[in-house]
């Protein structure tokens, strides 16, 4: 059995490793600049922030071990039961995001893919996830229609 520092040790090492290979295959492409991003620059960026992510868990790895003994095991790592409802919440709301922009348009896609995905809390009513959908819904018409410019229609027809 691995023990939880160890766990981390990998999952460091695994995350640097990742890092490094997306830095450096983004690097053969173009990187550019901030105000001229090329194809390579995203990948670069991003390989760079996972290999400082994994150096940070491979020192709070570190830095937990000399804590004192390890009292996780396998029997706590992980829930007794998966929460099935959160799961097809949340992939179900993925899918009507997907079926809505196409048919209906951005403001009733993301309304209902906030609504369905806030429905899979277990603490979650009505009410709440409804008022959190309206408040992402008009975040997400006045980001992406007027200051991004992204091209779905917040309403399908008009």
């Amino acid at each position: 059995m691995i023990s939880e520092g160890r766990r981390d040790y990998y999952a460091g090492g695994l995350m640097i490793l990742i890092g490094s290979g997306a830095a450096v295959i983004g690097s053969t492409y173009k990187v550019g600049g901030l105000t001229q991003m090329g194809p390579g620059f995203f990948p670069v960026c991003l390989g760079v922030l996972i290999v400082i992510m994994g150096v940070l868990i491979m020192l709070a790895a570190r830095a937990g071990a000399k804590g004192g003994p390890d009292i996780m095991d396998a029997h706590h790592a992980l829930p007794s039961h998966p929460d099935w409802r959160g799961w097809g919440c949340i992939i179900g709301s993925v899918f009507a995001f997907l079926v809505l922009s196409d048919y209906a348009g951005l403001a009733p896609a993301t309304f209902f893919c906030v609504f369905i995905a806030a429905s899979g809390d277990n603490d979650s009513h009505v009410k709440a996830s409804a008022l959190l959908a309206a408040g992402i819904t008009v975040f997400a018409i006045l980001l992406f229609s007027f200051v991004l410019h992204v091209q779905i229609p917040v309403l399908k027809g008009l």
